[in-house]
């Protein structure tokens, strides 16, 4: 009996020895969970500090560089150098009537100036000074002495490629991109990187790293994303030629906010090597790079000082196709489809009146325009738009934004990516009878779900874009013209309308080149009319879209034109007979 009481008072102390060294390793595990955290704060913190520090030491040396050319050079003369166009410059410059130094400098100074209020910038590539006095010696290339911003994410020897989060930085680029490649053997200098949203998938343009980029026609507004600093630093005067990526209208939609041109190729016509997405893999929306500058010519020379042998031999990927000169300078008249409204959004009344105006000058020009309608497109924005960028359900999005903390422009659209797979789908279920429209977002951020469903939505993909096109023969179009998002939105109204995107990101899924071009501003009128604004759902999105675009008086209106895949030439020409129709009307 004794020895039993005494292996009982044995299994006591066991046990409670037990609890207290359990107590202590629960202890020392969230003491460990806690420094951790309070390290990764720290972490973040100090990464973000030195990312800053690079880009105010570059802009600060680049001051001091204008600063010392501006001494040595007092009659050079500013002002005549930025008000040239791309042609025009390049052709001063191979005639010798302008000096490659001159040029820099005056946009080197131009570009700092827009920046302290535009926060466009993410630092100076300062490497251009040492290019500059390489090229000087030698003018061979098209784009010869021309200074070309680029978009953050386009890699540049030794430079960070962020996207615009934590996780990225301190990991600079081992080599240039093939784009910045090609752009250096034709005679152009980049000499700056420019600001773009965090994680890229969002239409604003602020990032916890770089901060908020503000539109240069109206700072209370946003210049758009993710191509925004590229859109600001462009559209404010402090660039003449700059490149940018689209993946849902990330080139299109800043472009339309910063009232410049802007053009999406077909994915694949230019290299996309040292071009950095998010995350990759994304099969089903494409995305591409191409360029943003004042005019429609600008965007046309890029693209043919872009498609060379060099390209083609350093990426053998890219089919090698040159620019086609002849299709772009043609004068044929044209059988247009066009659209004001796609059906899913309502379009803002500067948008549709931009295509009703836009519509009669063409066909006064002798064009001759037929009305369209994008096929089954409520249906397409939930199941092969969002189901396509998302279909792992967020989660290498969400990876990609560990570390760091989420900007406020994100926040909002991010949220419920957070939400466990089945929160989305019984929100879906509760909504649908109150929210279709939100019901099938919830649906579809859920993602595909497995592999066999994957190649389910790539199957959907092509046989939409073959019956797109059969909808195209049938209607015996060469070209259209659509509204583009516009005018520029309020702070922190992007991530809460992410339907809108269906105007441009229809054309990443279907995979046709489009591009954008101013063609007038929001009046009056256009704001008393949007008080009346209801939606074609009437839902939240709706109330938000409104909400969004209000207070746009005197912001860029813009229209989008779209042709089908590989003939970029024939939709830029498009773009610039839009362009020159608009000059004549306002003359």
């Amino acid at each position: 009996m004794e020895s039993v009481q005494q292996f009982l008072q044995g299994v006591e102390l066991d046990h409670r020895t037990a609890a207290l060294l359990t107590g202590a390793a629960c202890g020392v595990g969230a003491l460990v969970v806690l420094v951790r955290r309070v390290s990764s704060h720290q972490e973040t913190k100090e990464k973000i500090e030195r990312a800053r520090t690079r880009r105010d030491e570059s802009l600060q040396r680049a001051e001091q560089a204008v600063l010392q050319y501006r001494e040595s050079h007092p009659m050079t003369n500013s002002a005549p150098i930025l008000t040239l166009s791309l042609s025009e410059l390049t052709k001063q410059l191979q005639e010798g009537l302008l000096s490659p130094e001159d040029v820099f400098y005056s946009y080197m100074e131009k570009t700092l100036d827009v920046n302290k209020k535009l926060n466009c910038c993410t630092g100076i590539l300062l490497e251009s000074f040492d290019q500059l006095k390489m090229v000087s010696s030698n003018k061979e290339g098209l784009l010869y002495g021309v200074p070309v911003s680029i978009k953050e994410n386009i890699a540049y020897k030794d430079h960070d490629c962020s996207c615009g989060v934590v996780i990225n930085l301190d990991q600079p680029a081992q080599k240039d991109s093939v784009l910045v490649e090609v752009l250096k053997r034709q005679g152009a200098i980049p000499f700056v990187k420019t600001n773009l949203p965090q994680a890229l998938l969002n239409y604003d343009c602020s990032n916890p790293i770089y901060g908020q980029t503000v539109n240069p026609h109206n700072l209370q507004k946003t210049s758009g994303g993710s191509s925004g600093g590229e859109a600001a630093l462009i559209g404010g005067g402090g660039s003449v030629l700059g490149l940018g990526s689209d993946i849902g209208g990330s080139i299109r939609i800043p472009a339309s906010f910063c009232g410049i041109c802007g053009f999406k190729p077909t994915s694949g016509r230019l290299s996309s090597q040292g071009v950095r997405p998010i995350y990759r893999g994304q099969k089903s929306v494409l995305s591409s790079s191409g360029p943003m500058a004042r005019d429609v010519d600008s965007l046309a020379l890029c693209m043919q000082a872009l498609l060379c042998d060099h390209m083609f031999f350093l990426d053998p990927t890219v089919p090698p196709i040159p620019f086609n000169e002849q299709i772009y300078q043609s004068s044929k008249t044209l059988r247009i489809g066009y659209l004001e409204n796609d059906g899913y959004v309502q379009p803002s009344p500067s948008m549709a009146r931009g295509i009703r105006e836009v519509k009669a000058l063409l066909e006064q020009a002798g064009h001759t325009l037929v009305p369209y309608s994008p096929l089954k497109l409520s249906h397409v924005a939930s199941e092969l738009l969002i189901k396509g960028v998302l279909a792992d359900g967020s989660t290498t999005l969400l990876q990609n934004l560990e570390g760091g903390p989420v900007d406020p422009c994100l926040r909002s659209q991010v949220l419920p990516y957070y939400l466990p797979k089945w929160l989305k789908k019984t929100l879906s279920f509760l909504l649908k009878p109150l929210s279709p429209r939100g019901s099938a977002v919830f649906n579809a951020i859920a993602g595909v779900g497995s592999v066999p469903n994957l190649w389910k939505q790539h199957a959907a993909v092509e046989d939409y874009i073959c019956e797109t096109i059969e909808n195209w023969r049938r209607c015996n179009i060469d070209v259209l013209l659509c509204p583009v998002i516009g005018p520029a939105y309020n702070f922190l109204y992007c991530g809460n309308a992410t339907h809108a995107l269906t105007y441009t990101m229809l054309y990443n899924l279907l995979n046709f080149p489009a591009g954008v071009v101013p063609v007038s501003k929001v009046t009056a009128e256009d704001e008393e009319e949007l008080k009346h604004y209801k939606g074609i759902y009437q839902d939240y999105w709706d109330k938000v879209f409104k909400q969004a675009v209000s207070g746009g008086e005197g912001l860029p209106v813009a229209v989008q034109c779209v042709a089908l895949p590989w003939q970029d030439e024939l939709c830029l020409r498009f773009m610039k007979e839009v362009e020159q129709l608009v000059k004549q009307n306002r003359k």
